[in-house]
């Protein structure tokens, strides 16, 4: 069938939408009229050629309703209300443990561009073939998705807000509900409040964690962060982050979170632990030059990468939906809805940081 599709052929070029052919979903696959999508920051580093060859239709925060399904599929039917999530394999040691997000192909699902049997369904007129992305590529009116990226949710709630839970939302949320498991009482510094900051803070709230301390440059940020569940705010730019943690929890926190792949930052975000504490890094950074012995052994600290919040998608996405209906877990307050043929400029106010989610709708 002949889709709209949110395209790039060169890296660093803007968004292109075009005619693309979607071939029929296989035994394993469903058809999805799309309804909106996400921007993520993994999206702009797609664009920019930093993961998948080109060309690829990008998009990756699906939502949707389900058209058709392959013989195989029977978690979901037409009519059903999804989101997309993230690819992986289901067969391995580890998504058989209950970590798909440490799947064994993950990489290759997710960002080398073909499906899970190595073809491709989606081509240009001229019979190219075009990378998928995450499995999905969901900046389009409709998607083929492997069953393993599908995740039935409650049709009671909106479904245009739904998809950015698919990945971004899922990975600051479910870092502290699936992976840091903090008990009652425990301390968290968050380093960033963009989307994924906010998310593990609001779960940390959900978690009962006693001192919730949010960490950026912006005060707008800061007072967000506070509204949804920080229990303290750091304004680096005009204070010593660490100092003022350790005025807070003088002995240091259990947990820090780096959402900003930022080396200085990361450092800093050790260093605030006390002794046993763990930092988990979720943004994409770079190089880090540490002192193995002042900065981690000497203290026993760990320094650990959580992919896509350590969660199980179809599990772990209908619990936030139901946080959301309980009042518990208010991420619509970070999502800012655009039209379609917006899309270069919701990526340039994700750039910016002038919209926390924007979400393209359909």
């Amino acid at each position: 069938m002949k889709i709209k599709a949110a395209t790039v052929t060169h890296a660093g070029d803007p968004l292109s939408i075009v005619d693309v052919q979607l071939d029929d979903p296989q035994a394993n696959e469903v058809l999805i009229k799309i309804v909106a999508t996400g921007v993520c920051h993994t999206d702009a580093v797609g664009r920019d050629g930093g993961t998948t060859p080109m060309p690829v239709a990008l998009g990756h925060e699906g939502a949707g309703i389900v058209e058709r399904v392959g013989s195989s599929v029977s978690t979901v039917k037409p009519g059903d209300h999804v989101v997309l999530s993230f690819a992986y394999c289901g067969n391995c040691s580890n998504c058989l443990a209950g970590h798909p997000g440490m799947c064994t192909h993950f990489n290759e699902l997710n960002f080398e561009g073909a499906n899970h049997d190595g073809s491709h369904r989606l081509h240009l007129d001229n019979g190219e073939d075009v990378s998928v992305f995450f499995g999905q590529s969901s900046f389009a009116d409709h998607v083929v998705a492997d069953v393993h990226n599908v995740v039935k949710v409650d049709p009671e709630v909106d479904l245009r807000l739904l998809g950015p839970l698919g990945c971004g939302i899922q990975t600051g949320a479910g870092t502290v509900l699936n992976y840091i498991h903090p008990k009652f009482g425990d301390s968290i510094v968050v380093f960033g409040t963009g989307a994924v900051g906010l998310s593990a803070i609001m779960a940390a709230k959900i978690a009962g964690v006693a001192h919730i301390i949010a960490i950026d440059i912006f005060d707008n940020r800061l007072a967000l962060a506070n509204e949804l569940g920080a229990t303290e705010t750091i304004n680096s730019k005009v204070v010593d982050p660490e100092q003022r943690v350790r005025e807070i929890v003088p002995q240091g926190v259990d947990y820090s979170i780096d959402t900003t792949g930022v080396s200085s930052v990361i450092k800093t975000a050790i260093h605030v632990l006390k002794p046993a504490g763990e930092c988990v890094l979720l943004g994409v950074g770079g190089d880090l030059t540490l002192n193995v012995m002042g900065d981690l052994l000497a203290e026993s600290k760990k320094l650990s990468g959580v992919v896509e919040g350590d969660a199980i998608p179809q599990l772990f996405i209908p619990q936030l939906v139901d946080y959301y209906k309980r009042g518990l877990f208010p991420f619509d307050k970070l999502v800012k809805f655009y039209d379609f043929d917006q899309i270069n400029q919701a990526f340039a106010d994700s750039k910016s940081g002038q919209v926390l989610k924007p979400v393209v709708t359909l």
